[in-house]
């Protein structure tokens, strides 16, 4: 009886691991594109400063561009690069409270293991299904 209960626990600390590292995948691949983008805007604010204000600046949309003045695009990169900065922030939090997850079932999987030595080896001759 304790042996299936043990089981079960296992099971779930596992599906939980596998849950939790995906979600930790997840908002890192978030934050590789948050970056990407906080650094395509600091570029180009970098670029849009450095010339006159009374310069053309075009804007894209799509396949289109559209005159805009420079304050307008100035404005735009600024705000992107606020919400970059702003996102990255917060999936940050995000992924320190999921690698606390994952220590916490890493070590409730170690403590369970230590508790039933016998299940690692009940799990490893289990069928794959």
């Amino acid at each position: 009886m304790a042996d299936e209960a043990n089981k079960t626990a296992f099971l779930e600390l596992q599906g939980r691991m596998i849950e939790t590292t995906g979600k930790l995948k997840q908002v890192q691949n978030q934050m590789r594109n948050k970056e990407g983008e906080k650094k395509r805007a600091f570029l180009t604010l970098e670029e849009l400063r450095q010339l006159a204000d009374d310069t053309n600046t075009y804007k894209s949309i799509g396949k289109a561009f559209v005159l805009e003045p420079k304050s307008v695009l100035v404005n735009e990169q600024e705000q992107k690069l606020k919400d970059s900065e702003a996102a990255i922030a917060s999936l940050l939090t995000s992924k320190e409270y999921l690698e606390k997850q994952m220590t916490e079932v890493e070590n409730n999987l170690r403590e369970l293991l230590q508790q039933d030595p016998g299940i690692a080896h009940q799990i490893m001759s289990m069928s794959v299904v």
